[in-house]
């Protein structure tokens, strides 16, 4: 037997041999054939899954989150970056203390962020006016300006991300949604 017919029969998987349908996946793992052409596969029962609210509010979030990260990247800014960020923009003078209650941050992942937003100029403490022992955040020039931007970014992308419903099925949306996550009505 000559030494590339033993090498190919090594390589060969034991048993029958199956017809080479020219079937391959693509790029994004969905079954193709040799052309490069989707091939229809079975679809997947996830009505289940469908009828849960986390489930539907975890896949909206995550389509809305991915094009925010997108658009945020050139701000340099996270999600909870912008929140706190916006919640200084409508407060000024608000407290870490506030934060974290307005947010459900935990107050030692707040005191990071508030480190570095204030690292980069966005954002300065300011004695309380009437609290001697707290300091009040406020946005610096540079964070106003900035969250401005940022602002008007995270406007667009929400009504491009939400296109598919009118006003009255966000507002709806959007109320039913505080009601969950607020344990009150609206």
């Amino acid at each position: 037997m000559p030494e590339t017919s033993t090498a190919n029969a090594m390589r060969r998987p034991r048993g029958p041999r199956k017809k080479d349908t020219g079937d391959v996946l693509l790029a994004d793992g969905a079954p193709g054939n040799a052309a490069g052409a989707p091939v229809d596969a079975p679809e997947v029962d996830t009505s289940y899954l469908e009828s849960l609210l986390g489930y539907n509010a975890r896949r909206a979030a995550l389509t809305i989150i991915a094009l925010f990260l997108r658009r945020m990247a050139p701000f340099d800014l996270r999600p909870v970056d912008f929140s706190v960020l916006t919640v200084v923009a409508h407060n000024p003078g608000v407290t870490s203390r506030q934060i974290c209650a307005a947010l459900d941050i935990l107050p030692p992942n707040l005191v990071g962020m508030v480190k570095a937003l204030h690292k980069r100029g966005l954002i300065e403490r300011q004695p309380h006016p009437t609290d001697r022992r707290a300091q009040g955040l406020h946005l610096t020039p540079a964070g106003q300006r900035l969250h401005a931007q940022a602002q008007k970014t995270a406007t667009q992308l929400e009504q491009e991300a939400t296109h598919t419903l009118t006003r009255g099925e966000l507002q709806t949306l959007t109320t039913l949604l505080r009601k969950v996550y607020r344990g009150t009505a609206a």
